[in-house]
């Protein structure tokens, strides 16, 4: 019975070894763990991992096609939704989506959907790719993007095999949003997303970087410029910080910051690049998402003696992927659960030197459903750190609404967007991925990808708003 075969477990790097390295951490599935893992599937007549996929990837089908060894009908099965299958392999939280559905959950662990969908993609990219997919005839109609992160790509792949010329505006200096930026080497290599992204462009899609619109040209100018529709995926790039004093001295840093100088401007590859970040000796990490965790390996591989976590939670009401947290206990990262920093203090040349921190305990749940920390009084205690990185947020960059007549926003400064839909409050602008939900997943931006080409196809042929 295929519930009575474990789940396969993935190689991976010892800690030692990578705790030294930007090396992948998982080594990915030998060919036979695979067809055995996909033998656990009981192909289900009515498969809830379905509905659990943001982008509606028919799942039964692409691990059917690898039990049968047919490995590239897989990677097609995963493509006709998927445009990045290699990246959500890596990255998403099926966990919480898709595998949790599987039927196999309810008494035994669910099929390793995630894994498997990491295989085919590496065995298309390694051993044998896939031909180019087809394209509809063009249809004369231009759409703009603006953001080339995940939700940017996946409208533009959707809205390029539909007939569309698509054009992405990127305003840094490599596409990929977050996925270059924002994710370490060790969880998900650029070479990769460098992979999906050439596929985009075989499809026809033209990517145009430092571009920053809404400086040199504005949502309204491409409009002027002929483009029919435009949708806005610039994510949550805007850093929040602790609001506390000595958030100036020099070695402290946002996340945002941090993460790309080491990843996008390559600080990991010292010498080779020269891209200046501060090593230090004992680095402290705000937060408990994944951003916290990435920030925290990061700060090891780069040559920190000590890294430590400070959460103001606990480990329970830590938002990070199981995972994540699991491989960050395993190399050594020293956790500081229910501690809330309140003050950084330096020296006289205004470095950074140590961080003062209460400890808190959990009251009452807030808003999010978690229990809020409350301070313990007379609990002030200090850590002495060289670097500090602030890990507790993003919200959306302004320069976008603020130079868009007509646009409407939320509070938060989130594009508002109409119920059901992904239509701004001006025609023909479309908005979708961070931008609008504030900081979520990268399978959920892939997911607003989606649903709004199909939107921008029936708005620019019917001209219904």
């Amino acid at each position: 019975m295929a519930e009575r075969i474990p789940r396969q477990k993935m190689p991976e790097q010892s800690p030692d070894a990578r705790r030294k390295n930007f090396d992948e951490v998982p080594l990915g599935y030998p060919d036979e763990t695979a067809v055995l893992e996909a033998s656990r599937c009981i192909q289900c007549k009515k498969p809830g991992c379905v509905d659990g996929c943001p982008v509606q990837i028919d799942i039964p089908a692409f691990i059917k096609a690898i039990h049968e060894r047919d490995f590239l009908k897989s990677i097609e099965i995963v493509k006709r939704t998927n445009s990045l299958p290699a990246v959500c392999g890596r990255v998403c939280p099926q966990e919480t989506q898709c595998e949790e559905r599987c039927v196999l959950a309810k008494k035994f662990e669910p099929v390793a959907i995630g894994k498997l969908e990491r295989f085919v993609s590496d065995f298309e990219r390694e051993r044998q790719q896939l031909p180019p997919q087809s394209c509809a005839p063009s249809n004369g109609k231009k759409v703009a993007i603006v953001g080339s992160g995940p939700a940017g790509l996946t409208a533009a792949g959707d809205l390029a095999k539909m007939g569309y010329g698509v054009t992405i505006f990127e305003a840094l200096h490599n596409p990929g949003g977050v996925l270059v930026y924002g994710i370490p080497e060790f969880r998900l290599p650029k070479a990769i997303v460098s992979y999906e992204i050439e596929a985009l462009k075989k499809l026809g899609v033209e990517i145009i970087v430092n571009r920053v619109v809404g400086m040199g040209e504005t949502v309204d100018s491409l409009f002027d410029s002929g483009y029919s529709a435009v949708f806005i995926g610039t994510g949550a790039g805007l850093p929040m910080f602790l609001e506390i004093p000595g958030e100036n001295l020099q070695g402290v840093y946002s996340a945002n910051e941090y993460l790309t100088r080491s990843n996008l401007m390559k600080a990991y590859l010292f010498p080779q690049y020269d891209t200046p970040i501060i090593r230090g000796e004992r680095v402290a990490v705000f937060g408990g998402g994944n951003v916290a965790m990435d920030s925290a390996r990061t700060a090891l591989r780069l040559g920190a003696r000590e890294v430590y976590l400070v959460y103001r939670r606990s480990m329970q009401e830590m938002p990070a992927r199981a995972e994540e947290i699991h491989h960050a206990e395993e190399e050594g990262i020293i956790f500081h659960l229910l501690t809330n920093p309140v003050r950084f203090h330096g020296d006289e040349k205004g470095k950074l030197k140590s961080v003062e921190c209460l400890k808190m305990e959990l009251g009452a749940p807030d808003d999010s459903g978690r229990r809020r920390p409350i301070p313990v009084k007379g609990s002030e205690f200090k850590i002495d750190i060289d670097v500090a990185i602030i890990a507790i947020g993003n919200a959306p960059n302004p320069i976008i609404q603020k130079t868009t007549t007509g646009l409407d926003t939320n509070k938060w400064g989130n594009i508002s967007v109409t119920d059901g839909t992904l239509k701004t409050s001006k025609r023909g602008v479309f908005a979708g991925g961070d931008i609008v939900t504030g900081a979520a997943t990268v399978i959920e931006a892939m997911g607003a990808g989606r649903k709004a080409a199909m939107e921008i196809d029936e708005f620019i042929r019917t001209g219904a708003w």
